[in-house]
C-alpha cells in the first residue's frame, strides 16, 4: 500500500513522533522550527509541509516524500536543508486551530483522534500561541508519566 501524503509537518521530539496539522498559514512550519531549535526539545525533522503517512503493525508511520526529504521552509529565509529522520512512528497529534475552537479542557473524545484508523493522543494549540513548544513538551511528558506509572 502506498502511503497517503497529507498537508502537515512532523518531527521526532525526545524520541516520540509528533504530527503537526492545521490549515495553510496556521503555523505548522513555525512550530516545527521552534521545536527543532529549542534546547529543551531534542528534536529532529521528519518532514515539513507534506508528510507521507502509512500504517504498519497498527502504528502510524510518518516519512518525508522523497522530493522534500531533509528540506523545510523558514518563512522570510526560504527552503533550508536539515538533518532528518527517514521515518518514525507518530505518538502525538498536534492540531493548530483558532483559539475559540481549542477546547480548554478536552474531554476523552477530543483528547484522541483517529488517523488512518490508528487512535492517537491529541492536543490543541491556538494559532499564533507563543508557548507551542512548552505545550508539546508538556503533553509528551504526561504521556511518559502515564506509561511509567
Amino acid at each position: 500500500m502506498t502511503p497517503a501524503t497529507v498537508h502537515a509537518s512532523a518531527a521526532v521530539v525526545g524520541g516520540r513522533g509528533v504530527l503537526i496539522r492545521g490549515v495553510s498559514g496556521s503555523g505548522k512550519s513555525s512550530l516545527l522550527l521552534a521545536l527543532l531549535t529549542s534546547r529543551d526539545a531534542d528534536a529532529l525533522l521528519i518532514a515539513d509541509d507534506r508528510v507521507a503517512l502509512g500504517v504498519e503493525r497498527g502504528e502510524l508511520i510518518a516519512a518525508a516524500p522523497a522530493t522534500i526529504a531533509g528540506l523545510m521552509e523558514i518563512r522570510g529565509v526560504g527552503i533550508v536543508q536539515r538533518d532528518y529522520v527517514a521515518r518514525a512512528r507518530i505518538d502525538l497529534v498536534v492540531d493548530l486551530m483558532p483559539l475559540a475552537e481549542c477546547p480548554r479542557l478536552p474531554d476523552e473524545d477530543a483528547a484522541r483522534v483517529l488517523v488512518d484508523d490508528v487512535s492517537l493522543p491529541r492536543i490543541f494549540i491556538a494559532i499564533g500561541a507563543t508557548d507551542g513548544v512548552a505545550r508539546v513538551l508538556g503533553a509528551l511528558a504526561s504521556m511518559r508519566a502515564a506509561i511509567v506509572a
